[in-house]
């Protein structure tokens, strides 16, 4: 019966050149059924077939993802503030979507690179399955908390109640509702998005907060007033984005701030 560690050898060795050469696709976590029968046949449980189920590991399918979504849509997106700031977006998202399916129900990601002045364009929405860019760039308020001036560059960033300021991080999107603002000394009314942060200690409190995407008069096409902390953005634009991204799109505030991309638990390494 020699053969047949022979042949083990064989299909073990055809089988990681047929995963290798595969393309990652959303949404797809279990191996195909020639994979699946190759790693059965060498043994589930032998060195071989943990080589093989290492390979398939979700940390390396995440990776996969993330390079994927770098090359498509890392030409399409303008100037940003950090190297990193697109693939730590992307990988946060993969990872997320892979620990938590069940919450990770739509294929869109609203991103906004706070590293620029509330006078660029700094916000975009993807279609992480298209690999598409649905809407950006666009400009995006932060917490009057999280800078000096008016128009200026966020550089304090807080989870805490009442500081009025930008959480970075991964978030959510759940619910709709009628969400009531004052700018200016007057009321308004706009489309209203409630965000769950996910970025422990970073986040996590935003629902308690009150930290919601929303449209705001102050948001217009070439500069943005501040908020209490919320990424708000044009009130006709949100009108059209916010009801695409609501119950299962995930939104990720970016800055070039080290302390929370050396700690957030979906940034990097971090998430594998």
């Amino acid at each position: 019966m020699r053969h047949v560690p022979y042949l083990q050898h064989v299909l073990l060795g055809a089988s990681a050149l047929l995963f290798a050469g595969s393309s990652f696709l959303p949404g797809h976590d279990e191996p195909g059924p020639v994979l699946t029968a190759a790693v059965n046949f060498v043994g589930g449980n032998s060195p071989a077939a943990r080589r093989v189920a290492r390979v398939m590991a979700p940390g390396a399918e995440i990776t996969t993802a993330t390079n994927s979504a770098l090359e498509a849509l890392g030409t399409a997106v303008g100037t940003l503030s950090h190297p990193d700031a697109l693939k730590d977006a992307f990988r946060s998202y993969y990872a997320y979507k892979a620990a938590h399916p069940d919450e990770a129900l739509k294929p869109l990601l609203y991103f906004v690179d706070y590293g620029q002045p509330s006078t660029a364009k700094r916000g975009y929405v993807f279609n992480m399955d298209s690999l598409k860019i649905v809407d950006g760039p666009f400009t995006v308020a932060h917490g009057r908390g999280s800078s000096t001036s008016q128009y200026g560059v966020p550089t304090r960033f807080s989870n805490a109640s009442g500081s009025a300021t930008t959480s970075l991080g991964l978030y959510v999107a759940r619910a709709l509702y009628d969400f009531h603002g004052h700018s200016g000394g007057h009321a308004y009314s706009s489309i209203g998005l409630r965000l769950q942060g996910v970025s422990t200690g970073f986040n996590d409190k935003a629902l308690d907060r009150g930290v919601v995407a929303h449209g705001a008069p102050y948001v217009t096409p070439s500069r943005a007033g501040r908020s209490e902390g919320c990424p708000a953005m044009e009130p006709d634009r949100a009108k059209v984005l916010l009801p695409k991204l609501a119950d299962g799109g995930l939104v990720f505030l970016f800055a070039p701030d080290s302390k929370w991309m050396q700690n957030d638990p979906w940034v990097g390494e971090n998430a594998a």
